[in-house]
Order: C-alpha cells, then sequence, then structure tokens
C-alpha cells in the first residue's frame, strides 16, 4: 500500500512548454492527500524557487540537500548537508584559470560569477530576476558554510573532469541541458526520501516516485515503484519500473490510474 508519493517539478509536474501543472496532476494530488497518502517534491530547486506547489506535505529540495516537512502549515527543516569546503577552495583556484559561469545557490538566495548571453537568455526566458554577480573567491571564502548547490555551465566532458579532479567530495547530476547540478556527495533525491520516510515513519515499500531528469536517477532507483516520464531522459527510463506517458499528455495521472493508487 502506497503511503508517500514523491514528485520531481520541471517536466515531470510542470510542463517546459507552459510552465504550469495541469488540472488532471492537481486533481491526482487531491485524490492522493483524500485517501491519506501524502504527497512531496523532490526538486533540484532551492525552496525559495518553487512556485505554485504549495499543497504538499514536505520538500526534498537542491537534490536532497535541504529538506522540510509541513508541519501545521509551517515548514520544518529536517536536513542540511553543505558543498565540501575542501571542493569550493579548490574550485576557486580551478575557475581563474579555467574560466566558465558558475551559479552558487544557498538556502534563500543565487549568486554567479558573471554574466554571458546564455544567461541572459534563460532569465529571459523565464522571466525570473537574474543572481547578483559576486567575486567568486571573496563569496566562496566569507560563506562557504551557507553554499548547498553548484551550477556549472559546462559541457558534459568538462563536468567529468571537473568532478574527477577538482570536485572530488561531490557529485554531479543534470535535468538542463545548459548546466549540472553540483552537490555534496552525501546529497541527492533518495536521501531526501530516507528523511521524510524516517520522519513520518512510512517504509520505504509504501513509496512512489516521479521523475523525468538525469538528478531522479537515485529516487527512482531507490523508491519502491520509480515511475519514468515518457518524457524521461534514456538514462531513466532504464532504471523505472514503469514508463508512463509524457508531462503534456497526463503522465503523473496516468500512472497512478495503472497502479490504482487513485
Amino acid at each position: 500500500m502506497i503511503k508517500a508519493a514523491f514528485f520531481d517539478i520541471d517536466g515531470t509536474l510542470v510542463s517546459f512548454k507552459n510552465r504550469r501543472i495541469s488540472n488532471l496532476s492537481k486533481e491526482a494530488i487531491k485524490r492522493l492527500r483524500e485517501k491519506g497518502i501524502k504527497v512531496f517534491i523532490a526538486t533540484g530547486r532551492a525552496l525559495f524557487k518553487i512556485d505554485n506547489l504549495d499543497d504538499f506535505d514536505g520538500y526534498i529540495t537542491l537534490n536532497g540537500c535541504c529538506c522540510f516537512v509541513n508541519e501545521n502549515n509551517k515548514l520544518k527543516e529536517i536536513h542540511r548537508v553543505s558543498m565540501d569546503k575542501d571542493d569550493l577552495f579548490a574550485l576557486t583556484d580551478y575557475i581563474k584559470s579555467n574560466k566558465f559561469l558558475c551559479r552558487i545557490v544557498t538556502s534563500d538566495n543565487m549568486f554567479i560569477n558573471y554574466t554571458n548571453c546564455i544567461i541572459n537568455m534563460i532569465y529571459s526566458l523565464s522571466k525570473d530576476k537574474k543572481p547578483e554577480v559576486v567575486d567568486f573567491k571573496d563569496y566562496i571564502n566569507k560563506n562557504y558554510e551557507k553554499i548547498l548547490q553548484l551550477n556549472v555551465f559546462i559541457s558534459r566532458n568538462k563536468e567529468k573532469y571537473l568532478m574527477n579532479n577538482i570536485l572530488k567530495n561531490s557529485k554531479s547530476s543534470r535535468w538542463n541541458w545548459y548546466f549540472a547540478d553540483i552537490n555534496s556527495k552525501y546529497g541527492g533525491k533518495e536521501v531526501g526520501i530516507d528523511k521524510i520516510t524516517e520522519y513520518y515513519k512510512i517504509d520505504l515499500s509504501e513509496t512512489i516516485a516521479f521523475g523525468d531528469g538525469e538528478n531522479d536517477i537515485g529516487m527512482i532507483k531507490h523508491a519502491h515503484i520509480g515511475v519514468a516520464m515518457g518524457n524521461a531522459s534514456k538514462e531513466l527510463k532504464k532504471e523505472a519500473d514503469y514508463i508512463t506517458d509524457d508531462v503534456n499528455n497526463e503522465g503523473v495521472y496516468n500512472a497512478l490510474k495503472h497502479f490504482n493508487i487513485i
């Protein structure tokens, strides 16, 4: 019997086309809650970047590095893991001679080392406010304990080199073509699932998770039922227990109906 459902946001609950959650997905979540099944967000975003998704029992944010439960309409942080100090200092030295865009993410803000046409385009499309530009080394030296995630705007080959040689105590994942998420090696959406289920005393055998990106792989493998959206990456689909329809064809609703959960 399913007692907890975990949902990625972008490409899973929210369409990349219209940036909205469908009415049927809203109905599915409502039915889950009516049946006493707890529903949770599991995202690479920080909490302050989650919009119009407030009717949930908890939030796994920043790929499992900052987790919250909703108690009496008040959010309570139950888990946090910052990035490795040595990795951050090593990156400040590396990035001086290997310039690339790097966005710093804390629990309540974002900063970036410089801007270019890619960043301008991304923020123009999303209509979000661009992060403040900061001196990378100076910010990290003064605030390393606050840093929960980095977004590095580099190719996959450069990402592989960076992880193997510079960020040795971190791990990377992607849900966006433009950048990779970098988090502590002790993070992961699967870690967030464990923290949430431990808090609510729910067994892992009572969980279902939905995702579409590579940063969902750990979660999809970890949950009792792992569902890949029809628009999911090939890598994620290989690990899923079930592949549903894509986000624009009511994949969440259809999968929950398939398993007779709603």
